[in-house]
């Protein structure tokens, strides 16, 4: 019992560090695209430096260095993946659908996590730490992210879709870049075929 409630106490601990895509978010509103990809990038240029004090010349970061997963011990980081995904995302795609790929990717992920590990009871065969509970919490709070940002409730099923799925079933790949590329990828590609008018918009009410 001891060992779960450490393992969850450093899981909210990693889930609050990649809580900072609210800054991100709320700069992307005051400040224009260009900018923000370049500021973005400057933050991942410090991030690879300091990724390259932790691995090369491993150094331990205080505090830090309990946060990162036995897996990244001689390997890059999510939060390195994280803002790589963050850049294609806003440079390629609109800004509802950057932001709520972001946004999807931070929240949607900690849910699964948070609540896979705390309520899993429902384990999915062949997929490994990989709840079912877990999984329907992810659903739910990207479906909730999706209704704030955008208008159809097609784009948020596939947007909400795509990202549970990622993360349900990557395992070898790092879905804090997948999850805003693909889920971002598959609602833009959706919003140009509506827009075409080859699809019913089906906006939510209000």
């Amino acid at each position: 019992m001891a060992q779960q409630e450490f393992n969850l106490k450093t899981e909210l601990q990693r889930k609050a560090v990649h809580a900072t895509s609210v800054l991100i978010v709320l700069l992307y509103f005051v400040l224009p695209k260009a900018a923000i990809v370049l500021l973005l990038t400057l933050f991942l240029i410090l991030f690879l430096e300091v990724e390259f004090i932790r691995i090369d010349l491993k150094w331990k970061l205080p505090f830090f260095h309990k946060l990162y997963r036995a897996k990244e011990a001689e390997s890059l980081s999510g939060n390195v993946f994280f803002l790589i995904g963050a850049i294609i995302a806003i440079s390629a795609f609109s800004k509802a659908i950057a932001i709520t790929a972001i946004l999807m990717t931070t929240f949607g992920d900690a849910a699964a996590a948070i609540f896979g590990k705390r309520f899993g009871r429902t384990w999915i065969p062949k997929l490994e730490n990989r709840a079912v509970e877990g999984c329907m919490a992810e659903f739910l709070v990207d479906l909730l992210i999706g209704f704030i940002f955008l208008d159809s409730w097609l784009v948020i099923l596939v947007m909400a879709g795509t990202a549970t799925i990622v993360e349900t079933v990557v395992m070898k790949m790092d879905d804090n870049l997948l999850i805003p590329l693909f889920s971002g990828f598959n609602a833009q590609m959706l919003s140009y075929i509506i827009a075409s008018g080859r699809l019913p918009v089906l906006a939510i009410p209000g």
